[in-house]
Order: structure tokens, then sequence, then C-alpha cells
């Protein structure tokens, strides 16, 4: 998932993350690190946080447009 790569693109810190998706900082590290999946409505979610298509989030494709 590139969750990660999208937020150190973007210089969001894990905690601002969080926040601004009224989520906790730890669900995002779990996130990064594998250790946790997103539902779906999550991954919906942080997609639209990106402004990216969730099969780019998911490293489906290599296009980050959504559709």
């Amino acid at each position: 998932m590139r969750i990660k790569q999208l937020r150190s693109s973007k210089n969001i810190s894990q905690l601002k993350m969080a926040m601004d998706l009224s989520l906790n900082q730890n669900t995002i590290s779990r996130y990064e690190t594998g250790a946790r999946e997103p539902s779906i409505s999550e991954l919906i979610r942080i997609a639209e946080y990106f402004d990216v298509s969730v099969d780019y989030l998911l490293e489906l494709t290599d296009n980050p447009k959504r559709a």
C-alpha cells in the first residue's frame, strides 16, 4: 500500500493525517507497516484524502488519477 509514500511526499505527519481522517495515529502506523488493513470505507477516505484512486493506493496501477 502506498500510504507512507503518499504521506511522505506531501510532508504530512502520521498525526496530522490521523487527525484529518478522525483516526488514531497508531492506526496509520499499522496501515503503513502492514500490521493492519483498512476497511473499504477507510480505503476510500484515504484515497480521497490524497486525491488518488483506490487502485493506485493498493498498488494495482501506477496511474494515480481517479476515474
